[in-house]
């Protein structure tokens, strides 16, 4: 969800959630997935878990290795569990606002985790209020628990309609005592997959985590579907009959693992791919190509192979730390830059270099890399980027903060160039990173490089005097 202060945008997070149906281990299996999302946020995980009559929470903030101990999976028994990785902007941190929730009521317990962002959250939340229900979080999450509560008849149906009342991206996992609902948006903006494990089932933000436990890929889940999963199988509806295929362009880009498939597509060929079409968009005379770790090497083989120019390994990435994209603050970012990559002086010193990476969202990165560049030697620097320019926030649950830190917003590439320390600078077309991608239907979420959105933005309209409308 996103509020609006002194006219500036606040994105909330990009998440992971996973889920475990049926199993004997299944907080385990679900810690292990957990730990495979572990890209998709540090600020705080969770699982949740039932025994087919209890539900039981353990939740922190931390990466996933630090927040759970032994004894704490031991503690969260029972043959079916769901889990949370979150990264917070919106609603702010604080373990009050860490996934999964659990609810009680006089009807049965519920678990419920959500990977997204919903648009129409703050007029929901308002109504609700109005009509005497008490949130325990500021996270846009728990508005549908309060709906689901509202609602008479079977959970399936209860699911439905209250779906019916939320607009934008989300992947929601609701856990009762002896079974699973997953749902997924309409427009299918944020990844969902489903597989199974024995007599059991499995579902993950990304198929990479179904390698980490030894699940078998069955399927995607669709826009707009709810799938219910009993001790009887899985069964199929959809809330909603206008449905699209419009799946967030960054997932391909930058948020994905390489070894994830999405709607059938290998992440790390669709990065490859973009590479390819980039060197021929923008061709340059140069003497070796180097791909920024870890997001942009894939690009980076694939630009080194249309363009005949080698491929050498000159940034070496520390692996201890983590990406600067989702720290939280820009001194935090740019401390961890600092701390993170070091450049290799002998592949690079007296080298033209093509620097190949997947996007420039606040520029903090590529200009300290410039700079590590030059510094190691390289006579010219030639950026690369296989992301169009990223001009408009993003409302669906990616973190691009505020039009002040997008540099697309403020820059023409031949201004940027300039302001990084770069001697060119060249972004991928919008078509060449969808034909890149390859996906048949050819439908994705491109909001942040074009400004169409693909849902309604409620209150998060934002005067005339800035650029969304």
């Amino acid at each position: 969800m996103i509020k609006l202060v002194d006219m500036k945008v606040e994105m909330h997070e990009e998440c992971g959630v996973f889920g475990v149906f049926n199993h004997f281990n299944a907080s385990l299996l679900t810690y292990r997935g957990l730990n495979a999302l572990q890209h998709r946020g540090q600020e705080g995980c969770g699982i949740v878990s039932s025994d087919g009559k209890t539900l039981k929470a353990f939740k922190g903030e931390g990466l996933v290795k630090n927040v759970f101990k032994k004894k704490d999976i031991d503690v969260l028994d029972g043959l079916h569990a769901i889990g949370h990785v979150r990264y917070s902007t919106f609603g702010g941190g604080g373990i009050h606002n860490v996934q999964p929730f659990l609810f009680h009521s006089q009807n049965g317990q519920l678990g419920l985790c959500h990977n997204g962002n919903l648009v129409n959250a703050t007029k929901i939340r308002g109504y609700l209020e109005q009509q005497g229900s008490i949130f325990q979080t500021t996270a846009d999450s728990e508005i549908i628990a309060h709906l689901i509560k509202r609602h008479r008849g079977e959970m399936m149906n209860r699911i439905k309609e209250s779906l019916l009342y939320v607009e934008g991206s989300f992947a929601f996992m609701f856990l009762l005592e002896d079974e699973l609902y997953v749902a997924l948006d309409k427009q299918g903006l944020r990844p969902l997959s489903i597989a199974t494990l024995g007599d059991g089932y499995v579902v993950s933000s990304e198929t990479c985590a179904f390698d980490a436990v030894g699940a078998t890929f069955l399927r995607d889940v669709l826009p707009g579907e709810v799938i219910h999963i009993s001790k009887d199988g899985l069964n199929s509806s959809f809330y909603s009959e206008d449905r699209k295929h419009q799946m967030c362009m960054m997932e391909y880009v930058y948020f994905a693992r390489p070894d994830s498939q999405i709607e059938g597509i290998n992440v790390y060929q669709a990065r490859k791919n973009s590479g390819k079409v980039l060197a021929k968009e923008a061709p340059v005379e140069a003497d070796i190509v180097i791909g920024v770790p870890d997001s942009g090497m894939s690009a980076a083989v694939g630009y080194a192979e249309a363009s005949k120019i080698p491929l050498e390994l000159g940034l070496i990435k520390n692996k201890a730390s983590d990406r600067t994209f989702i720290e939280p603050t820009q001194a935090l970012r740019e401390n961890a830059v600092s701390l993170k990559l070091s450049a290799v002086r002998s592949v690079i010193k007296d080298k033209r270099v093509v620097l190949v990476d997947d996007s420039i969202v606040r520029g903090t990165t590529i200009k300290q890399l410039i700079q590590l560049l030059k510094h190691a030697g390289a006579k010219e620097v030639h950026v690369r980027i296989t992301s169009p320019e990223i001009k408009y926030p993003c409302f669906y649950g990616v973190d691009f903060s505020t039009y002040d830190e997008l540099i697309s917003a403020k820059y023409k590439p031949s201004e940027m160039k300039d302001v990084i320390g770069a001697h060119s600078i060249a972004f991928i077309s919008i078509q060449g990173l969808i034909d890149a991608v390859g996906r048949k239907e050819g439908a994705y979420c491109t909001a942040c490089y074009n400004k169409k959105y693909p849902t309604y933005l409620y209150e998060t309209i934002i005067d005339a005097n800035k650029q969304v409308k």
